[in-house]
């Protein structure tokens, strides 16, 4: 049984949540204010979370910002506001998603099951793939990275995206192919969370972010990994 914590500062709308989640059989863990989220978070160890962006204390951003310190689980960002600078400002934090209110629980329902399969099926067997030459090892069990032994905290999307990349070293591939591809079709993003994602990838991997050496751009057409 897969855990889901509900952030949402507003009662009835997490109530609701929570009722027709468990009704599908998820275990539910509620939070209303941002403190509070970052704690249950911590403790509870949530398979996904449900996170709004305007909550008491501190705020969505904030709290998912605070949370991909320790966790790696799939974040999806809840809110009324459907200006862009709010998608990227999530995407920049750590957020997987978004779902602007009001929202159907078939929709909700369809994005929280691609986000657990996605993030149980990149965790499979262990095993360890190591880049000749090129300093990076991944471990598929733990979601880990390492960079010249050194460990790398990266979310589910950016593992997701550099395990793609990884494995189809050299061939360029548009923002929209990677949405499709890396995302899914369950997606309904735009090509700007393919250069976020890329960004905060760079900024992780790469030793030098500014001329990045490992996750390449083909200008004009997209990006890849160099080969060896």
């Amino acid at each position: 049984m897969s855990k889901i914590l509900v952030v949402d500062d507003e009662k009835p709308i997490a109530d609701i949540i929570s009722y027709n989640l468990k009704n599908e059989g998820f275990e539910i863990v509620v939070s209303n204010d941002g403190e509070d989220a970052v704690k249950k978070a911590y403790v509870e160890k949530p398979d996904l979370i449900l996170l709004d962006v305007m909550l008491p204390k501190i705020d969505g951003f904030e709290v998912c910002r605070r949370i991909r310190e320790f966790s790696n689980c799939p974040v999806i960002m809840l809110s009324a506001k459907e200006e862009e600078v709010d998608k990227i400002t999530g995407l920049e934090k750590g957020a997987d998603d978004y779902v602007t209110k009001p929202f159907g629980h078939k929709e909700l329902l369809a994005r929280i099951n691609a986000h657990l399969r996605r993030f149980s099926t990149m965790g499979g067997e262990q095993k360890e793939l190591k880049e000749e030459n090129q300093g990076l090892e991944i471990n598929h069990e733990n979601y880990e990275v390492k960079r010249d032994g050194e460990i790398i905290d990266l979310t589910q999307r950016e593992f997701d995206l550099l395990l793609f990349l990884i494995n189809n070293k050299g061939k360029v591939y548009s923002r929209a192919q990677l949405l499709e591809l890396v995302w899914g079709f369950d997606y309904h993003g735009d090509v700007r969370t393919v250069d976020v994602t890329v960004r905060r990838l760079r900024e992780k991997v790469e030793p030098n972010p500014g001329s990045p050496t490992y996750i390449l751009t083909k200008r004009g057409f997209g990006y890849y990994f160099r080969r060896s």
